[in-house]
């Protein structure tokens, strides 16, 4: 079996994906980036300390270990050019990417490559985790309304002209009207600020898709048991999520929860 390093930001997204692979037999070693990632969370795996302030050391530490391929995922927020150690291989990055004036997107696209022209390649996990990503048509008991359904149109087309921005994941939509897109806040901030601005009518769908240029390799949309909370606290008929692009943390709770609460989860197809 190939030997996997997960670089592991914040977030129990980057132990869920280890787990599994471990079940199916892989050799993962996590590299838990500093300041980022809670380590105690890996405790009885095989584990490592990094930090983002030296790609060479980086490196190093994978080449150690005899790592084949990588993944990048969890948590971490963009560093400043002032925080990184510059060296040789910190450099190479930079003269390649500025990395306080371009998209998230572009940085970890950039960084792939990088670490792709040192030996490691990204590792495409989700086609060995197919059972942490959604591809359900529907999850649960509950389907989506008549007018659930035209809110998903409504945000669909409304994604072809904003979705190439690398700006937001995730809209809210009632009555064929577009609540709110998501910022910088997240996805459970934006349910809670557009429960602010609901009239009278269908109770809305919050609808979460990957961006066009979004490696989700690298960055996948992810909702948890939280998430699902926040729509029935605030009064949501139900999710689409993006078939074969999203995740679902701890997916069996979630639509138990859905299930319970008469909250539908339905999958779409992105043109």
């Amino acid at each position: 079996m190939t030997k996997i390093g997960i670089l592991s930001g914040g977030g129990q997204l980057p132990l869920i994906i280890g787990e599994s692979l471990i079940h199916l037999k892989f050799d993962v070693v996590f590299f838990c980036i500093e300041k980022f990632c809670n380590k105690k969370i890996y405790k009885k795996y095989s584990n490592e300390t990094i930090s983002i302030n030296s790609l060479g050391n980086i490196i190093q530490k994978l080449k150690n270990h005899k790592i084949e391929k990588i993944i990048m995922i969890g948590h971490v927020a963009r560093p400043s050019i002032k925080d990184i150690k510059f060296d040789f291989n910190t450099l190479k990055l930079i003269k390649n990417f500025a990395l306080d004036s371009k998209g998230d997107d572009q940085l970890l696209s950039t960084i792939s490559i990088f670490f792709e022209n040192n030996g490691f390649p990204i590792f495409d996990w989700k086609k060995e985790c197919k059972d942490l990503i959604i591809n359900e048509i529907c999850l649960t008991i509950m389907k989506p309304s008549k007018e659930a359904l035209y809110n998903k149109e409504k945000g669909l087309n409304t994604y072809k002209l904003i979705g190439k921005a690398d700006i937001a994941q995730s809209l809210i939509i009632q009555n064929k009207i577009i609540l709110g897109v998501e910022a910088a806040e997240g996805t459970d901030e934006l349910i809670k600020r557009c429960f602010n601005y609901k009239k009278k009518g269908d109770k809305g769908v919050l609808l979460k898709l990957s961006k066009y240029n979004q490696d989700t390799n690298l960055d996948i949309p992810v909702i948890g048991l939280e998430t699902i909370k926040n729509i029935q606290k605030y009064d949501y008929e139900g999710i689409f999520l993006e078939n074969n692009k999203c995740l679902i943390i701890d997916k069996e709770a979630v639509v138990d929860f859905c299930n319970s609460n008469n909250i539908f989860l339905a999958s779409v197809v992105k043109n």
